[in-house]
This record gives C-alpha cells, sequence and structure tokens, in this order.
C-alpha cells in the first residue's frame, strides 16, 4: 500500500455492501489512504474475505462484519461489532443496495411488497443507520450515501420507480442530518454514481449489459465509458477529506459527465 497519501491514517471507517462492486471500491480506496475498515456484507462470507485480504495485502487493516441492513436488529449488531473492534468510526458509508432486479417494476405495476423492500434496504436502512451510527461517530466525521441522479431526479427509467423514490428520500434526509449534525462537524452527503461496471449492472442479462455500458462508450458519457468502482471510491474519498469539512447536505453527482447531456440535441451536436 502506498505511503505517500495517508491522510486518513488512524481513521475508522464502516462500508455497508462493500465485500464488492462499488462497495468494494469505496473500501479499498479509503484503506489506501490509511483507513482501517469494516467491511459489511449479507450473504457472501468469501467475496468480504477477499476484500479484507486485498487491503491487508497491500499493508492496510480491515475485517468482516456480517449483517442484513433492512434488519434492525442486525444493524444493531453490526454498530455492537464495529464498536467491540474499533471503539469508535470517523466516516460511515450505506451503500448497501439490496436485490435490485427483485423490485424493479413501473409505477403502476409495482406491487406493496416490492415497494416494502425498496423502502426497507434504502430509507429505513438510512434512518436506523444513522441514528445508531452518530454515537460512534467522532466529532467531524464523515456519512455519505450512495445514490442515482437519474433515479431520483428523473422519471424515464420506469422499472427503477421504487429505487428512484427511495434514493430521492435518501438525498433529502442527508440535508436534515446534516443540519442536525453540523455542531459537532459531521458532515452528510449523497453521491450519485453514475451507471458503473462491476457492479449491479453486471447483474442484467449480458445483453442488456452491452447495450448500457455500449450506450455510454458511444458518446452518452462525455469521459467515454462507463465508471469504475475506483471512480466512486474516490469521490467518496474526496468528501471525506479534511477539505471537505466546509461540505454538507450535498448531492454530488459522479458519473463522468452523464447527466451533462442533453437527449434533445443528437449526440453528433453534443461532442466535442
Amino acid at each position: 500500500m502506498s505511503t505517500d497519501y495517508q491522510d486518513f491514517k488512524g481513521k475508522l471507517a464502516l462500508i455497508t455492501g462493500s465485500s464488492r462492486g462499488i462497495g468494494r471500491g469505496i473500501a479499498l480506496r479509503l484503506a489506501e489512504r490509511g483507513a482501517a475498515v469494516a467491511v459489511n456484507y449479507l450473504q457472501d462470507s468469501h467475496a468480504a474475505a477477499d476484500t479484507v485480504a486485498r487491503i491487508k495485502a497491500r499493508g492496510g487493516q480491515a475485517f468482516p462484519v456480517q449483517a442484513d441492513v433492512t434488519r434492525p436488529e442486525e444493524l444493531a449488531a453490526m454498530m455492537s461489532q464495529v464498536q467491540a473492534q474499533f471503539g469508535a468510526l470517523d466516516i460511515f458509508v450505506s451503500n448497501a443496495l439490496g436485490d435490485l432486479l427483485s423490485f424493479m417494476s413501473s409505477p403502476l405495476q409495482v406491487t406493496s411488497e416490492q415497494w416494502d423492500k425498496a423502502y426497507s434496504c434504502q430509507s429505513r436502512a438510512f434512518l436506523l443507520a444513522v441514528q445508531q451510527v452518530v454515537p460512534l461517530l467522532r466529532d467531524g466525521g464523515r456519512i455519505l450515501t450512495i445514490s442515482y441522479w437519474p433515479g431520483s431526479h428523473l422519471g424515464g427509467f420506469l422499472p427503477y420507480f421504487a429505487m428512484g423514490a427511495n434514493k430521492a428520500a435518501l438525498e433529502s434526509m442527508c440535508r436534515y442530518f446534516a443540519v442536525a449534525l453540523a455542531p459537532r462537524g459531521i458532515t452528510v452527503n449523497a453521491i450519485c454514481a453514475g451507471l458503473t461496471d462491476d457492479s449491479i449492472v453486471n447483474k442484467l442479462p449480458p445483453e442488456a449489459q452491452e447495450a448500457i455500458l455500449s450506450w455510454l462508450r458511444e458518446g452518452w458519457t462525455p469521459m467515454g465509458r462507463p465508471g469504475t468502482p475506483a471512480d466512486i471510491g474516490g469521490a467518496v474519498a474526496a468528501l471525506c477529506s479534511a477539505d471537505a469539512g466546509w461540505i454538507t447536505g450535498q448531492t454530488i453527482v459522479a458519473d463522468g459527465g452523464a447527466t451533462l447531456m442533453s437527449p434533445e440535441m443528437p449526440l453528433g451536436f453534443q461532442r466535442p
């Protein structure tokens, strides 16, 4: 592990859903900068062990902690385990997504069961997690949640309805939490990750993956490629730095410029 940029040395972090994908990218980036990381996972203990091993192989500190964030009693048990291991926290990242494909449904067809699943793994999980993590956070700590701009601000991707509405709620909750925690110097922000390779996208059928990722490569993301977990990890690390202590209650978009593109104009008019 590089030692020339260890500004998080001595910092303690918990990232939910960090055994793989975007969560793993966040865990690795924070660890590279010196933070010790609690790697939360739902079921795949091998993936969590692999993330921990990658961190330790680079000279970092990490341990796995199993918990289903949709179950309040498991959230509480996770916080107790983290407290026993670390004693305190400096960074909490709410990243766990849940089984997105199980509640993909348009607004006029979504069932109450699908809605409840999205709510329990997003809005409610974030509320309960923040309430339980705040006593562990040292002053000047950081809270972040992962959102998705087209889901929370637009309406065209109809199957994303339940998740998108809950992502919008997360962003709103960040603003309220930011005000409530400002006296302690704790910042609370949301990061809207763009479509990211090596993430939930890769659980889609191969033809759907190719359609989505090739669309981005064709120019609908100005950077010409989909995001990576490391890209999102970098955005999280930036907001966790000391320099970001005056940024709170904000929704930051990390999507390579995809949300800057206009569907009203032919792509050829928008390319440099």
